[in-house]
C-alpha cells in the first residue's frame, strides 16, 4: 500500500532539505579546504555520508512543528499548502543562515557554531554593519539556496487529492504510528544508547573530519539548553597570565628512543581510591593484595601523591588521554565544547607509528567513551558490541558490561602488541563470582553490584590473571604498564573525607624489561600528567601542537609537580607544601599539604608572597581553561 499523499509530500520536501544541506556541507568544505588538506577522497566522501545522520536529526528538530502541520493541513487545501510552503522556507532559512555563517566563522574559532549568540550576541548586534560589509558575498549563496527551496518545494497536484473511507482512516492511523517512531529515531540520531551528540562526529578518522560531518544547525540546537559558561577575567589578557601559568610539558630529560618501540598498556581502574590499598596506608586495611605486591615489585614506580582531576568516570578520559582536567560544572565530553580543538595521546603516538585503541568492557555509548576515543585521536574503540557474544555472552553481568576477569583475558589475547600499540582499558571493579571479604568498604566502590567485594576481587582475580598470562607473552618485557583510577568512590576513613582525599587515587608505572627514568615517588602528580609521562618514558618529543600546559611529566625532577581539580564552587591547586583554594568570590586560601588531607581551617596568616604566587597560578589555570574553551584557543 502506497503512503498517503500527505506523507509522500512530506518525504519529498524533507529529501529536498537533505540535498540543500549536502550543498551547505560542500560550501563549508570549499571555504575551509585547508583544514582538510591531505585527507583522502574516500574519507571525505564518507564524511558527507556520515553527515546525513546529523542532518536528519537537525532538520527534524528544526521542522518538528511543520511535520505536524503537514499531516493536519489537507493536500487539497491550496491556500493552506501555499502558507505551509512559505513557513517551510522561512523556518529553514534560519538553518541555512547558521551554516553559511560558519563557512567563514569556523576559520576564527576552529569549531562549529554553538551557543555563541547567548554569550557574544550583543557584540554581534553592535558590529552587524561591519560584518555585512566584510562578508556581503555570503548573502549570495544564502539567497540562492532560499530561492532554490522556494522554487523546488514540492506542492500537491490535483491528482493527489486525499481519498476518503474507513480503510483510508485505518491506513492513516498506521502511518501516523510509523511516522512517530521514525521521527523519534531520527531526532535521537539512531538506535545507540545515548541521543546523538556533536562529539560523535569525531569518531571518523582523521578526527578533523568531524567538523565536516557536523552541520551548524545541529550544534546550535544542541547547545541552546546548556548552562552558559562565563568568561573569566582575572588577568587582562592571555599574555598577562602566561607567566603565572607554569607547568612545562616537554620531557625534562633528553629524548633517547629505545631500539624497539615500547608498547603502552594503560589500565584505568573504576572507582579505585587510594583508601582501598594497603601499600598507601602502611599495610593497614587494604583490599588490594595483588596491586600492593605489584607496587612493591622491583622496577615499579608508585606515585604516592597522585590525584584524580575529577570525581566521575566521564571526566577521567579527557584528563588521562589529553591532559585536560575537569574545571567546569559539566563534563567536557557532554559540553558544547566537545567539538573544540583537542589533541590526545593517541594522536601523538599515531604520528610515531603506533596503533592505538581503547578497550572498554561496558556498553557502547556509555558516557560517550566511544565518541571521545576519536576526539583524542584513538584509532579504534572496542566495547561490548565487539566482545564475542555481546550481551548474550555468559561473561555479561546483565547490567553494565563484561566481568573484568574474562574481559582482561580477552584483551590479553588481542593482536597488535608487536606494533607497539597503546591501549586504554576502562576496568570495572567486578569479577564473575562474589568474594566474601570482610571490611568496612565491602562493596562500596560500585553501586551496581554491591554484593561483590570490588577491589579485592579485581586486583586478586582479574588483574592478577591478566598479568600472569601477559608475563608469558613476548611483548610483555617491552611494555610500559600504567595503572590508575578514573576517580574515587565511597569513603570509610575520616582522614580521606575531605576535598583532597576525595581525589586521592594511585598511579603505578611498571616496565618489566627496562628501568624507568629516575623519579621522585612523592612528587605531586595528577591524571593530566599521564600523557607527558608516557611520552617521556618512550623518549618521544612532543610535536606541535604540544600537550596542554596543565600537566607535566612525572619524571620531571626539576619540578615538584601539581594537581588541579574543582570541588563544589572552589578550585584547588595542590603543591608539595600547600594546597591553594580559589573560592567563587575570588578569595584565596592556603592549607598546609598533607597526603590526602586538608584541615577544616586555612592558615590564619599565610605568607603574602606565597599566597599571591599560588593564587595567581590557580587563577591563570582557570582563566586559560575556561576562556581557551570559549574561544577554542587552548593550543594557540
Amino acid at each position: 500500500m502506497l503512503p498517503s499523499p500527505a506523507v509522500r509530500l512530506l518525504l519529498r520536501r524533507f529529501a529536498l532539505l537533505l540535498v540543500v544541506y549536502t550543498l551547505l556541507r560542500l560550501g563549508f568544505y570549499l571555504f575551509n579546504v585547508g583544514t582538510f588538506r591531505g585527507v583522502e577522497t574516500g574519507a571525505l566522501a564518507a564524511a558527507f555520508v556520515h553527515g546525513l545522520r546529523f542532518d536528519i536529526s537537525a532538520l527534524l528538530w528544526l521542522n518538528l512543528p511543520l511535520v505536524l502541520l503537514s499531516l493536519l493541513i489537507p493536500v487539497s487545501a491550496r491556500r493552506g499548502q501555499q502558507w505551509l510552503r512559505g513557513l517551510f522556507v522561512l523556518v529553514n532559512l534560519v538553518g541555512f543562515l547558521l551554516n553559511v555563517i560558519d563557512w567563514e566563522y569556523f576559520k576564527f574559532i576552529g569549531r562549529r557554531l554553538s551557543n555563541e549568540f547567548t554569550t557574544v550576541g550583543a557584540d554581534i548586534q553592535r558590529q552587524s554593519g561591519q560584518i555585512v560589509e566584510h562578508y556581503w558575498y555570503l548573502l549570495i549563496p544564502l539567497g540562492g539556496l532560499a530561492y532554490l527551496l522556494w522554487r523546488l518545494c514540492p506542492m500537491p497536484t490535483s491528482a493527489e487529492a486525499a481519498p476518503t473511507g474507513r480503510r483510508v482512516w485505518l491506513q492513516r492511523g498506521l502511518e501516523f504510528v510509523l511516522l512517530v517512531g521514525l521521527v523519534v529515531l531520527g531526532l535521537r540520531g539512531g538506535w545507540q544508547l545515548k541521543p546523538l551528540r556533536s562529539g560523535a562526529a569525531f569518531e571518523q578518522q582523521p578526527a578533523v573530519l568531524g567538523h565536516l560531518v557536523l552541520n551548524s544547525t545541529f550544534t546550535v540546537l544542541k547547545s541552546l539548553d546548556e548552562a552558559k559558561v562565563k568568561r573569566i577575567s582575572y588577568f587582562p589578557s592571555e599574555a598577562a597570565l602566561r607567566p603565572a601559568l607554569g607547568a612545562p610539558t616537554l620531557p625534562a630529560r633528553p629524548a633517547s628512543p629505545t631500539p624497539a618501540p615500547t608498547n603502552v598498556v594503560l589500565l584505568l581502574l573504576e572507582s579505585f581510591a587510594s583508601e582501598y590499598t594497603g601499600v598507601e596506608n602502611g599495610g593497614r586495611g587494604g583490599y588490594t593484595p595483588f596491586f600492593d605486591s605489584l607496587a612493591t615489585a622491583p622496577g615499579s614506580l608508585l606515585m604516592r601523591e597522585h590525584y584524580a582531576n575529577g570525581r566521575r568516570s566521564i571526566e577521567a578520559l579527557p584528563a588521562v588521554l589529553s591532559g585536560l582536567p575537569s574545571l567546569m560544572d559539566e563534563p567536557f565530553i557532554t559540553s558544547s565544547f566537545q567539538t573544540a580543538e583537542l589533541h590526545g595521546l593517541g594522536e601523538i603516538l599515531g604520528r610515531h607509528g603506533y596503533t592505538t585503541a581503547i578497550y572498554h568492557a561496558g556498553t557502547n555509548g556509555t558516557m560517550g567513551f566511544d565518541m571521545f576515543a576519536g576526539m583524542a585521536g584513538m584509532q579504534h574503540y572496542y566495547g561490548l558490541n565487539e566482545y564475542p557474544g555481546r550481551d548474550q555472552s555468559p561473561d555479561y553481568d546483565g547490567h553494565w558490561g563484561i566481568f573484568d576477569e574474562p574481559y582482561l583475558q580477552y584483551f590479553n589475547r588481542q593482536p597488535g602488541y608487536h606494533q607497539a600499540a597503546v591501549f586504554c582499558h576502562a576496568v570495572h571493579p567486578e569479577c564473575p563470582r562474589p568474594v566474601h571479604d570482610s571490611g568496612p568498604v565491602q562493596g562500596k566502590a560500585s553501586g551496581r553490584h554491591a554484593a561483590h567485594s570490588p577491589h579485592h576481587c579485581l586486583l586478586r582475580h582479574g588483574a592478577a590473571e591478566f598479568f600472569r598470562a601477559a608475563s608469558k607473552e613476548p611483548w610483555y618485557r617491552n611494555t610500559l604498564f600504567v595503572l590508575t583510577a578514573d576517580h574515587t568512590s565511597q569513603s570509610d576513613q575520616p582522614g580521606y573525607q575531605n576535598p583532597l582525599g576525595y581525589h586521592k587515587t594511585p598511579l603505578l608505572l611498571l616496565r618489566p624489561g627496562q628501568n624507568l627514568p629516575p623519579a621522585n615517588p612523592h612528587r605531586i602528580t595528577q591524571q593530566a600528567d599521564i600523557p607527558a609521562s608516557v611520552l617521556d618514558v618512550l623518549g618521544l618529543r612532543q610535536e606541535q601542537p604540544a600537550l596542554l600546559p596543565f600537566g607535566s611529566s612525572a619524571f620531571d625532577t626539576a619540578s615538584p609537580g601539581r594537581a588541579l581539580f574543582r570541588d563544589g564552587d572552589s578550585y584547588y591547586l595542590v603543591h608539595s607544601d600547600f594546597v591553594t583554594e580559589l573560592k567563587s568570590d575570588n578569595t584565596v586560601r592556603l592549607y598546609p599539604y598533607q597526603t590526602h588531607f586538608i584541615p577544616n581551617q586555612p592558615i590564619t596568616n599565610p605568607n603574602p608572597e606565597l599566597l599571591r604566587k599560588y593564587g595567581d597560578e590557580l587563577r591563570a589555570c582557570v582563566q586559560f581553561y575556561v576562556n581557551g574553551l570559549l574561544d577554542n584557543r587552548l593550543y594557540k
